[in-house]
């Protein structure tokens, strides 16, 4: 690069965010790693293929994104990006595959800066960094509308990991001679709408493929010729599958190999066609329309515990998608309340409790909204007791109905409470009198077993029933506890016990756990942490809602806070959930569901750790200014 088009490219870049605001050293740092690309119109620029990622900032022209999947020009795309934005930098900072497809409008000109001086970039310059976090942040909302959309617009049915391959719904297979030139092979791709060729020999046994990745990286990028024979730049020998496999092993072979594509073949090795992972996840993904009405039409347990595991699988796969913790806590809750009401009408047939006022509560996780994919029950009832009835015989009917629903819910996949914290637990199966009287208790003598109790059942929403005697109930615990300033201070005294898991020299300090060295329990001193302070400032403030992420937004509100300070901390609790949700989706072992090794981590989610734990110190260290702790 001469001088002068040094001096140019520094004049580009302080013309943009976040290069303008960037000190001399940072600047020119990032100067001397940039190269020139020029890419032709219709070219691509990136694709999800391409691993990992690296940064483009657009000199001139426009580049336009669109849905990833097959090569298809007549998708509507998504946005343009003009000269001086960049892309994809939330797939670049995360170091994985960027979701959608970038090509050129015309010719185009970007300077390319790979993923090793991007991440050099990012620990050297804090202009930058706090851009990439910036930037990240405003993204967060429309991706999440996008990927709702998507699945909002999904009613097709769960399709069983065990059907074979053969039967999974695709297009026709192109095929080109090992002889064919590149144009002719990527002309093939274009006219029949696929991001795959076969290159087969003349009995039809596949020799190679070629895919829309492979034209970036191989083709367009390096200006290979495209006279040449596709042999010079296939994949060989391509990935293969019998007809008679699995969708699930085709699943496990695409993600063993990291490839998109499998060449299936019949009993003779030939070519019988070709799987894509779109084609599979279009299989899988599951209705959540569909998946209520099954819940709803189900007339026997059996049926609600295949129906629980159509609900988990629609959940992994939203998580798969990138759908934010926050709206999967809420579909997971939400449909596994619907599950639980199922659960109850069908054994309430099987039990006389006609014409008697009581309702079913939900504890814990489930009654904040927050569940996971690793939940055990916590569920109470509360009824009414008529002058002329007997207690005891009352509460033993109830009893026997919760019974049969709670292991109705443990055969639906939520384990039995091993605390007993259940409806068919005598001691959680009350009338009103006798759940104020029991809060009461806890409320005037805060010992430390009334303030684990406290963590636990302050959180109750109802699932059916009367939900007039849950409001009823709720309403007068406020009245109780906005007064109650000990046990109040107990509370918040015991919630700062448990610190975030931040050193003072080291990023992060570790529990002395045997079993499962060198992790963090996102669980215990994480989201514990954002729950425990939000269920006293609703307490403290009569603040109705049970979840936490509500109870802070009305705090915000009723005790105007800042709102860039509370949406922080809800991101920052959030953010734990979602590591929480990605671990329970692995094949993690018990007792390691909610613990992490930080060091497994990539940069970009190290460092939004450490201040997700920083926004949980600041929830604590104002409890302690509240409280004078």
């Amino acid at each position: 690069m001469t001088a002068e088009s040094r001096e140019e490219l520094l004049a580009f870049l302080r013309q943009h965010p976040p290069f303008k605001d960037m000190g001399t050293f940072a600047i020119d740092a990032l100067a001397a790693s940039l190269t020139l690309v020029t890419v032709a119109g219709g070219g691509f620029i990136l694709t999800p293929s391409d691993m990992a990622p690296d940064l483009f900032i657009i000199r001139s022209g426009k580049v336009q994104a669109r849905l990833a999947g097959d090569v298809n020009l007549t998708d509507k795309a998504l946005y343009d990006l003009e000269p001086g934005q960049c892309f994809p930098l939330a797939a670049v900072a995360a170091k994985r595959p960027a979701i959608n497809i970038y090509t050129a409008v015309g010719e185009v000109q970007v300077w390319r800066l790979t993923s090793a001086d991007f991440f050099r970039l990012l620990q050297g310059s804090c202009e930058f960094n706090h851009f990439v976090l910036d930037y990240l942040a405003g993204l967060l909302d429309e991706s999440r509308r996008q990927i709702e959309l998507q699945f909002g617009q999904s009613n097709a049915e769960q399709q069983s990991l065990n059907a074979q391959i053969s039967g999974v719904p695709r297009r026709t297979v192109v095929r080109v001679t090992p002889q064919a030139s590149i144009r002719e092979a990527m002309n093939a791709m274009v006219r029949a709408n696929v991001g795959s060729v076969v290159v087969a020999d003349g009995e039809g046994r596949a020799t190679g493929i070629f895919t829309q990745s492979d034209a970036m990286r191989r083709v367009v990028f390096p200006n290979y010729p495209a006279t040449a024979p596709i042999e010079e730049v296939m994949t060989t020998p391509p990935a293969t599958i019998p007809g008679h496999a699995t969708m699930y092993e085709a699943m496990l072979a695409m993600a063993t190999h990291g490839i998109r594509h499998l060449v299936i073949v019949d009993g003779d090795g030939r070519v019988a066609g070709v799987v894509s992972e779109r084609d599979l996840f279009a299989m899988q993904r599951v209705g959540m329309r569909n998946i209520r009405k099954v819940i709803e039409a189900a007339a026997d347990i059996d049926a609600l515990s295949r129906a629980a595991g159509d609900v988990r699988r629609l959940c992994l796969n939203m998580l798969g998608q990138g759908v934010s913790a926050e709206k999967l806590t809420q579909f997971i809750s939400g449909l596994n309340d619907r599950l639980t009401r199922r659960v109850i009408e069908i054994e309430l047939a099987r039990h006389d409790l006609f014409g008697l006022d009581w309702a079913w509560l939900a504890f814990g996780s489930e009654g904040r909204d927050e569940q996971t994919f690793s939940t055990d029950q916590d569920n109470g009832i509360i009824f009414v007791c008529p002058d002329f009835a007997d207690r005891d015989v009352l509460q033993l009917r109830f009893l026997e109905f919760a019974r049969d629903v709670n292991e109705g819910l443990a055969r639906c996949g939520f384990p039995l409470c091993k605390g007993k914290i259940m409806a068919s637990n005598p001691q959680w199966c009350l009338t009103q009198d006798e759940w104020r009287e029991r809060f009461t208790q806890w409320i005037r003598l805060p010992e430390p077993e009334a303030l684990l109790n406290a963590t636990i059942f302050f959180d109750f929403r109802p699932l059916y029933g009367n939900v007039a005697l849950a409001k009823a109930l709720r309403k007068w615990l406020l009245e109780m506890t906005g007064n109650a300033k000990l046990f109040l201070r107990f509370m918040a005294e015991n919630a700062v016990k448990v610190s975030p898991p931040l050193g003072m020299i080291r990023d992060f300090v570790f529990d002395a756990n045997p079993e499962f060295p060198h992790t963090l329990d996102l669980k215990a001193f994480g989201a514990r942490l954002f729950v425990d302070a939000a269920r006293i400032i609703a307490l403290a403030n009569g603040i109705s809602h049970s979840s936490t992420t509500a109870r802070l937004r009305a705090a915000a509100e009723q005790m105007k806070l800042g709102g860039d300070d509370i949406n922080a901390v809800i991101d920052g609790f959030y953010f734990i959930q979602q590591l929480r949700l990605r671990n329970q989706r692995a094949d993690t072992p018990p007792g390691a569901e909610n613990r992490i090794d930080p060091d497994k981590l990539n940069e970009l989610d190290r460092q939004v750790l450490k201040e997700a734990f920083k926004q949980a110190k600041r929830l604590q260290s104002r409890l302690q200014l509240e409280y004078r702790l």
